[in-house]
Parts: structure tokens; sequence; C-alpha cells
């Protein structure tokens, strides 16, 4: 078996043993039951929830870096939600057994507070000691030496924390990125010889996809390092795995309609969308309708002007629609940049802290009660530079083949947009989500975008 797999089963175990171990315990300590009377199948149904929270933040992938800030955050979002949801059962679902649970709600709530801190210490545990196992396992890359400087801006980009082997099928066009040894394109036949006498421990290999055929050597040794179990990705499923984006160098006018992107265009998946988007659209607006009047008044006191701004946007099929927020810039005759850019004087001091906690966007559930939105989707863009990007961005106009939302995948993994190349790399993830759609990555999204809201990330 696998580190992966062994990683998951533990985490598993570990999840039902203390979930079961912390509700037991406080329950006898509340003497809401006796040593001798442990609950256990009762207990299943809050497993369930828990290990669909945890799994919805990644918290079961053994590439997540659960040593990180931003995964503590989400494990304490998971927990709460999977308590809210788990309590909520409590009082809808009636099933034997679940008297135990009726009765012991403070404990439940207690329970899941109490494994935050223990949950989230036992991965931080098996996290770095898998990372030290690992030790110097690297990835490695095989290209030409234009694809090898791109995929070293990339990972630049994403903040990618593997150490990189770049390789080079000729000898000849190896050559040095800089100074120190770590940081020069190899050739391919010295990296697989370092890698056959144990000398390069390698966690994957990726290629480049190429017009050229590979040398019938180079294509063996590949062959033979798949076979000794080497995990080996074509750059895109490589983007697709590690990175959960689509490169936008792989678009074409076929993509779209490769085996499985018609999913998110299903009829039977629009509909059950939409459905959710009026029920929890109802419900936000009624809970939001303090915290949008607040805002506006904010906005009023702020300098007299609207409290509201409509502007035209771009929706599914190129549908113009007119999209409602806070208004958080001075009101000006003149245009000015057409984006907004880090400390722009044009937002106000009461706009700067809307668009931190993206309170700003709140009216727009108004737009997906109307159907223009759906709360979950690519960002709807305006129409002006809509214009721009389709003329610049090949296949840029595959991200109208769904409604827009409010959040999005690109929205809770890349910051705001300031300029095309940004606009670039949010189509990848614009992409991904269309290609990859799912009710469950859309639960995802929906706790990436509570991250988002408290810890003030985006702007």
């Amino acid at each position: 078996m696998n580190s992966p797999k062994k990683t998951l089963l533990a985490l598993l175990g570990l999840d039902l043993v203390f979930l079961v171990a912390v509700f037991n315990l406080l329950r006898f300590s509340w003497g809401l039951g006796s040593a001798t009377h442990w609950i256990v199948f009762p207990l299943l149904g809050p497993f369930a929830t828990l290990v669909f929270a945890i799994y919805l933040i990644d918290g079961y992938r053994a590439r997540t870096d659960m040593m990180s800030l931003d995964y503590t955050s989400l494990h304490a979002i998971a927990l709460l939600s999977a308590l809210l949801g788990t309590l909520l059962v409590t009082f809808v679902v009636k099933f034997p057994g679940v008297a135990d649970l009726q009765s012991s709600r403070g404990v439940i709530a207690f329970a899941y507070l109490a494994l935050i801190p223990i949950t989230l210490s036992y991965r931080r545990l098996i996290y770095q000691r898998a990372t030290n196992a690992q030790g110097g396992r690297c990835l490695v890359f095989l290209g030409d030496w234009a694809s090898c400087h791109a995929f070293r801006a990339e990972c630049e980009r994403v903040g990618a924390l593997q150490r990189i082997v770049y390789s080079v099928v000729s000898e000849d066009s190896a050559s040095p990125f800089g100074d120190d040894q770590d940081n020069r394109l190899r050739p391919f036949a010295e990296v697989i010889d370092d890698i056959q006498q144990g000398r390069l421990e390698v966690e994957a290999l990726i290629l480049r996809e190429s017009n050229l055929e590979l040398a019938p050597a180079i294509a063996q040794k590949l062959v033979q390092l798949y076979f000794k179990g080497l995990p080996t990705y074509t750059l895109e499923l490589f983007h697709r795995i590690y990175w959960r984006k689509i490169p936008i160098y792989r678009l074409n006018q076929t993509w779209l309609f490769q085996e499985g992107f018609q999913i998110a265009r299903e009829p039977v998946f629009e509909r059950l969308k939409r459905v959710g988007d009026l029920i929890l659209a109802s419900v936000g607006l009624v809970l939001a309708s303090p915290l949008i009047l607040l805002g506006a008044i904010a906005v009023w006191v702020q300098d007299r002007g609207s409290c509201f701004f409509a502007q035209t946007r771009i929706g599914k099929n190129h549908v113009p629609f007119q999209i409602y927020k806070l208004r958080t810039m001075r009101l000006s005759p003149s245009e000015g940049d057409r984006y907004t850019q880090p400390g722009d004087a044009r937002i106000t001091p009461v706009g700067r802290f809307l668009r931190a906690s993206r309170l700003d966007e709140l009216p727009q559930i108004w737009n997906v009660l109307r159907g223009d939105m759906s709360l979950i989707g690519p960002r709807a863009e305006w129409a002006k530079l809509v214009e721009d990007y389709e003329r610049e961005i090949p296949c840029y106009y595959f991200r109208h083949l769904v409604k827009p939302g409010i959040t999005g995948w690109a929205q809770v993994n890349y910051p705001y947009g300031a300029n095309l190349e940004d606009t670039v790399r949010k189509l990848e993830y614009d992409l991904y989500y269309i290609r990859h759609f799912s009710f469950t990555l859309d639960a995802a999204i929906i706790l990436k975008t509570i991250h988002v809201m408290l810890f003030g990330k985006g702007r």
C-alpha cells in the first residue's frame, strides 16, 4: 500500500477514534451517561459529516500543506460547518439511536470545538513525518529550453514548494538558470542515471507535451521508469492534479467538446443548481439584509452619494445584464483606470473595508434570484473589459458557457485581477471549474469563500 493511502486510512481512523472518545468522555463528565455505556453507532452520522467537511478542504490529501495558517483557518471553518450540519440533523431527522444525540447537543458542540485542535495536531504530525520521510524528493520536468523556463516561472507564480529538477533531451541545450548547481538545466540522460543509481529521489516526472516525437531511446527510458512505479504526468495533467487549473496553452477550438466537459450544462444539473441557488439566495438575502443596510448607510454617510453601484456585465451565453454592488469608489465624471490597483485613491475608506470583507458583493444575491447569476461560477466581467479579453486571450469566451457567480474557483484561488496577465491566470481556474463541475466542488468553494471573507483576502 502506498504512502498516500496509508495516510488517508490513518487520518480516517484517527478522526473516528477521537470523535467517539471526545464525545463520550464529555458526555460522561456531564453526567449524561455511564462509563460502561459508550455511544458509537449514532456517531456514524456526525463522523460522515466531519469527513465530508474535511474532505472539501483537502484535509485527506497528502499534498496539502497542513502546517500553513491558511489550512489552519480552513480546518476550523470546516469543523464548525460540520457542527452546524450535525446539530441541524438532530433537529429535523428521526432515526434509531438519535435520541442520544438529541439529548446531548451541548456535548456535540463542545466535542466539535475540542476536535478542532486535536484533529489539526495529528494532521500536522503526520504531515511533518511524511515530509521528513520524503527528504530530498523532487519533481523532474522534461522539456526543451523554453518550456523549462516557462514552467519555472509558473512554479514561482503558484508558490510551488517542491524542489524541481529541470531536464532537457539534448545535452547541448543544457545551460544554467543561475549560479547554483540546483538551478541549471540538466541533460535527461544524466538525470536518468541519477535516478537509477539512487542518487535522486523523485516524487513525479512531468513531461511537456510537444508536436515533436521523443527519440526512441528517451521514450523507452520513460516507459521503464513508469513501469517501475514512478508517477509520470503530462504538463496539462500535472496542472489539473497538483494546481487544480487548466493551462491556457492547451486550449483550442475543440477543447469544449472533450468528454466530461458538458456536465456543467446538462439540463438536470442546471435545474438542480438553479433550485439550490433560489433556496440559498432567498435565505441569504434575508440574513444579509441587515449587513447590506448597514453597508449602504456607511457608504451614504461617507460622501452622501448613491449607496449602490450598477454596471453592465456579461453573463451566460454572452447575454449582458446589470449587476448590483455596494459602491466602494468615489463618484467621478471620468472613467479612470479600468482596473483598481493597491492603494487606489478612488476607493473610499468605507469601500476599502467593504472590498476586503467582500460585503460589497452581497447585493448580487438579487442578481442570483433574478437568474442573471449563480451563487458559484466565473466572475461576471465588465462588458468593456470582455471586448478586450476576447481579442487578446484565446478561447476566453468559453467561460460564458455557464452563469457567472458571486464567488468561484478562480476567486478563492487567485487574487483580484489587475491586468491582462492576471485575467489569463484566473481563466485557467475558471476553465478547471467548468471542466470539473460538481456539487462537491461547489461546497468546497463555499468553505474557501468563508475563509476569504473572514481573513480579508480579497479586494
